[in-house]
Parts: structure tokens; C-alpha cells; sequence
């Protein structure tokens, strides 16, 4: 089985790693920072906005079970591609839209798609770049809607978007 990783920056990394960790092939989702200044950030530095890093899910899938361009089409479907620097009431550069490449080879998948969403009239800001100094959140933060469905940010954000995408998604579900 070939594996490949992608970084996601759609928002709370919290909404972002609760859709993928559903999705059928994925094998792995890691909260995180990137692509920012500041050497092994906390989440609190990266909270103030200062260090340059996105909150991010690094994304490790089977590509023989689902292509990179099907994870592009989920991701893009779960957040705001349009909106600079913000996800609902989650502002700043540390919620800014972005996809980090692991591989130059996964630049023209990710235009292909952000092309699409252009000429169906969509002003995307997505960040497309290499991944760069990439850090993992604190344990904490890992898997934080499985183990706190009921916290109000997951009640209210979190599972709204992940119920979307299990309705558009469904032939995409990990099997029980």
C-alpha cells in the first residue's frame, strides 16, 4: 500500500482532523502548526498571531483507496476557501486557508482543483506551498472532537461540519 501525506489549513484544526479521521483510506490525522516562524510553537503563541504558523491537520492516506484529488474535493467542501484569514468566527492568519505539499508533484493536483473552484466563480485565498516547519499540537489537542463531542466549540462548529460531510460523503466513510 503507497502511502502519501498532505497539511490542510481549513480553520480550527479541530473541524479539519474530525472530517478526515472518517474518511475511508485515511490511515492517519495529525493536529499541528505550520508553515510559520517560530521554532516548535505552543498553542498559545500560535493563538496571538505572531508566529506565522496555520493551524493545520497533516493528512496520511492509502492513495490506492482514495486519490489526493478526492481529499482536495472533501476539504474544500468543509471550510471557506474564499475567506482571508478566518472560518466563521475563528479569525486570524492562524485560521487562514492552505494547502502544504509534501511533494511537487501534488502542486498540480492542488490547482487543478482550486482552478475548478475559480471558474465556477469562487475568489479563493487558499495558500498553496511547500510544507514548512511543521509542529504537532499538544496531545490535547489530538482527536479533541472524539473525546469531547459534547464541548460547546464541537457541539456547535465541529459537528455541523462533520455531519455535511457525511451527507455529502457517504459512499466516503470509513467502514465501522
Amino acid at each position: 500500500m503507497a502511502s502519501e501525506t498532505i497539511t490542510l489549513a481549513g480553520g480550527c484544526f479541530w473541524c479539519v482532523e474530525a472530517v478526515f479521521a472518517q474518511v475511508e483510506g485515511v490511515r492517519a490525522v495529525e493536529s499541528g502548526y505550520s508553515n510559520g516562524h517560530v521554532p516548535n510553537p505552543s498553542y498559545e503563541q500560535v493563538c496571538g498571531g505572531d508566529t506565522g504558523h496555520a493551524e493545520v491537520v497533516r493528512v496520511t492516506f492509502d492513495n490506492a483507496v482514495i486519490a489526493l484529488r478526492e481529499v482536495l474535493e472533501i476539504f474544500f467542501s468543509i471550510h471557506d476557501p474564499t475567506s482571508l484569514n478566518r472560518q466563521g468566527n475563528d479569525i486570524g492568519p492562524q485560521y487562514r486557508s492552505g494547502v502544504f505539499v509534501h511533494q511537487p508533484a501534488q502542486r498540480p493536483v492542488v490547482q487543478a482543483v482550486i482552478d475548478e473552484l475559480v471558474a465556477a466563480g469562487a475568489k479563493v485565498v487558499t495558500e498553496v506551498a511547500p510544507i514548512d516547519n511543521y509542529w504537532p499540537a499538544e496531545p490535547y489537542h489530538q482527536h479533541y472532537f472524539e473525546r469531547n463531542p459534547g464541548q460547546g466549540y464541537c457541539a456547535f462548529v465541529v459537528a455541523p461540519k462533520v455531519a455535511k460531510f457525511r451527507k455529502t460523503f457517504a459512499a466516503r466513510l470509513r467502514s465501522a
